[in-house]
């Protein structure tokens, strides 16, 4: 009976698999699959049967047929975000978005790409050599912290200090993730030990690190991102300290996101002695700290001076960052093998920039972006400067909640609000950027990033208490940019409301 029909056996085997592959690498076979063929089919539609939108030109409509491919293979995550970032240019070309293969991957050897993977190549060497548990568990230890909100400050001293060092929220998380879990295992299980568990990962792994990244170039990929438009679309540049100047205020913002958490999950007088312990435990398992463990971390203090100093020495950041690279590879300065290296660093996120920096320039030089500010444009048109920013920036979180990378959606939105803000009568560089920097506070569900993604598979919190805690932190992000960073901008001399304002800092 079971051997009438050998054909349907084969095609179950065929079929269980490639589910059994697709369960293998963690994804959801149905999600994968949805995804995979969904993408496809929009992008045949747009490109073969979709009629001529009027006022897109063809290569603008190809673009647009590229872009919603991309877009649906980031939301459903049906293939690696690397290969798909791999795949941009050659569809770019094949479609007619733009012409030469050199032009549609552009994004590939753009400065802002070979600073990120000098960046990422930093923090491999740190995480090979031991020295970023070293920093987050010293410092920890040096405060003496005693109570949950004593954890909470220190390990945000922590993320600061990684920020220099780890150019990506996700990877700042997955670094500090190991001494979390070492700090909030030697809580008990009462209420109040449970809500100050939560309050430690949520406020730490996933607030802490984006806040955190948005003052540190280097500490944030769609930072990379938007400066490289800036400087390919509208000629103005923003060296590393010209973005610390007009981003730090948003460290701010963790105070209100701190007093929010502490009250929401009652962790005021809930303390952690045994979290302490902890710490301290962690700490003596680490050796000594080597000769070469100190040199590594003294040619990346050089580096990181280098690059706050840009505007004496006028070497670019870039230059700086691959400078530090031939130091550090001395031969005989560390004892670990390039494959020790290698395997640390994130490849798949640099092709991703790299694909999606290809993706921006192509919307732009298509036409695509234009026509997409001109659809939106009654949006926000008659409305004052705050107003189109609260709608827009409530837009954001909204198209947000079905896609995990910043980076994805940084390079679908930054294209569109900078050719949106001079046909609403607003600067471009200030409205690109508070609109864009709200995207990175996308807090509503874990799966809306990837820190947070690493933060709740702690088991510490649920997805109600993320939701529960978290839509009360967007209305704080979207306030602080309306209330704070917007006048911030304007005391610099980048008022969102004057689209004439002179820029102050430099021009490439």
């Amino acid at each position: 009976m079971a051997n009438q029909n050998p054909q349907a056996e084969t095609n179950n085997g065929f079929f269980e698999i490639f589910r059994g592959n697709i369960v293998a690498t963690g994804l959801s076979p149905r999600k994968a699959l949805l995804g995979f063929f969904l993408g496809w089919a929009l992008f045949l539609y747009i490109l073969l049967l979709m009629p001529q939108p009027e006022g897109l030109s063809m290569s603008g409509k190809a673009a647009l047929a590229v872009m919603v491919w991309a877009c649906t293979m980031w939301i459903f995550e049906a293939m690696p975000v690397g290969i798909s970032g791999l795949l941009i240019p050659m569809l770019l070309v094949m479609t007619g978005a733009v012409k030469g293969f050199p032009v549609a991957a552009s994004g590939f050897t753009t400065p802002v790409v070979f600073l990120c993977l000098a960046a990422f190549l930093f923090a491999a060497i740190m995480q090979a050599a031991g020295l970023d548990r070293r920093i987050a568990l010293s410092l920890l230890k040096w405060m003496k912290v005693k109570t949950v909100n004593g954890v909470i400050w220190a390990m945000f001293i922590v993320n600061i200090a990684l920020s220099f060092i780890i150019p990506a929220a996700n990877a700042r998380a997955a670094t500090l993730l190991p001494v979390i879990n070492g700090i909030t295992n030697f809580f008990g299980d009462t209420e109040a030990e449970r809500n100050g568990k939560k309050a430690i990962v949520i406020q730490t792994l996933v607030y802490g690190s984006m806040i955190s990244g948005m003052c540190i170039l280097t500490a944030h990929l769609p930072n990379l991102v938007i400066v490289g438009l800036f400087e390919k679309q509208l000629g103005l540049k923003l060296s590393y300290v010209d973005w610390f100047i007009m981003q730090w205020p948003y460290l701010g913002m963790f105070v209100l996101t701190q007093w929010w958490v502490q009250y929401y999950f009652r962790t005021r007088k809930v303390g952690v002695s045994g979290g302490y312990q902890a710490i301290e435990k962690l700490h003596s398992e680490i050796p000594r700290t080597s000769q070469s463990e100190w040199l590594i971390l003294a040619a990346f203090v050089l580096v990181a001076l280098a690059w706050m100093t840009e505007s004496v020495h006028k070497v670019a950041a870039h230059n700086v960052a691959l400078i530090g690279l031939a130091v550090l590879f001395i031969p005989g300065l560390f004892g670990f093998k390039w494959k020790e290296v290698q395997d640390r660093t994130i490849w798949g996120t640099l092709l991703l920039l790299a694909g999606a920096l290809s993706l921006s320039s192509a919307m732009s030089s298509s036409g695509l972006a234009k026509w997409l500010a001109e659809v939106l444009h009654p949006v926000g048109a008659g409305q004052s400067w705050w107003m189109i920013l609260l709608v827009f920036m409530v837009g954001t979180h909204i198209m947000r909640l079905g896609m995990l990378s910043n980076v994805a959606a940084i390079t679908m939105i930054a294209p569109i609000l900078l050719a949106l803000a001079p046909t609403l009568g607003l600067h471009p560089v200030a409205f690109t950027m508070l609109v864009a920097d709200t995207d990175t506070f996308a807090y509503l569900l874990p799966t809306q990033i990837t820190a947070a993604v690493i933060a709740y598979s702690s088991g510490t919190f649920t997805m109600t208490d993320y939701f529960k805690v978290g839509w009360v932190s967007v209305l704080i992000a979207i306030a602080y940019g309306i209330l704070i960073m917007a006048p911030w901008y304007a005391f610099l001399g980048v008022p969102v409301w004057d689209p004439a304002a002179p820029w102050p800092f430099g021009k490439v």
